[in-house]
Formats: C-alpha cells, structure tokens, sequence
C-alpha cells in the first residue's frame, strides 16, 4: 500500500526546524498487526521518504518498507519477487495517479474515498473510511474475514 493518503490523512507537518510529523491512525495499526500476524504479508511503497513512517513502519514490524519510490508498479514487482506471491494473489491501496499501475497490476486495486477521480475509477474497492481514519483497518478486517470462510 501507499503511506501517505492511505495511512495518514496525506498530510505532512514540517516544523521550523524541518522535522517532520504525520498522523497515523492506531486503529490501522493494530489491523496491519493483525493481518501479520495471521501471516498475511504487508508491504508499504512510499514515494516520500520520510523519517515517521520509518519509525512507524518499524513499530508495526512492516516486513517490506520501499520509500522515495514513485514507480509503484516496479516497487510492488520488488515486493511480489522477494516473497513469491503473484500479482492475482495481491491486493494495493493507493490514493493518487502514480499509484494506478500498482492497483491494475495487483488482483485487487483498493482506494478511498478522497483520492483522486482518476484512481477511483481503477479501483475494484473504494473503503467506506478515509485514508489515515481507519480505512486500512477496514481491508485488514476484511482480508482476515475472507480467511474464515
């Protein structure tokens, strides 16, 4: 998935003496830590690098942490090369135009409400939460629902 947009509200607050902070949601968190530990993988594909979703990547133990990336689509070819998984089997959530060929290479393209029209429109899933309030979790409970049946 995205960071920015998907997992924060796609804000970025730099202070005067250029730190930088964003808003992650715990509802998020505690659903990406649910589907690891189910065993699903979870990859982040940032086109920012940035230091709070190192920190935060590294809080929730995110096995694959791309950043400064805006070739989406080969950042998720890296991720589904180094663990086996193909692209039928996936699922990407992204909110902006670059993250399009990311969501029609993955079996599953997932947006949210605020993205870009021209995103929304390749989306298979458009969550009914918005991006950094608890739209990941939404897919993560969905994801672990699927498993049950």
């Amino acid at each position: 998935m995205d960071v920015d947009g998907i997992l924060t509200d796609g804000r970025v607050f730099v202070g005067s003496d250029n730190t930088e902070s964003k808003a992650f949601s715990v509802l998020d968190g505690f659903g990406l830590a649910r589907v690891r530990e189910a065993g699903i993988e979870v990859a982040w594909i940032s086109g920012r690098a940035s230091g709070a979703t190192t920190a935060r990547g590294a809080e929730l133990k995110i096995a694959h942490l791309i950043q400064g990336r805006n070739d989406k689509e080969a950042g998720l070819r890296e991720v589904l090369g180094q663990t086996g998984i193909p692209p039928e089997a996936a699922c990407y959530m992204g909110d902006d135009v670059i993250d399009v060929p990311a969501m029609q290479l993955a079996g599953i393209g997932i947006s949210v409400p605020e993205a870009a029209e021209a995103v929304r429109q390749y989306a298979d899933c458009i969550t009914v939460r918005a991006g950094g309030f608890g739209a990941v979790r939404e897919i993560c409970d969905l994801l672990l629902e699927s498993r049950k049946s």
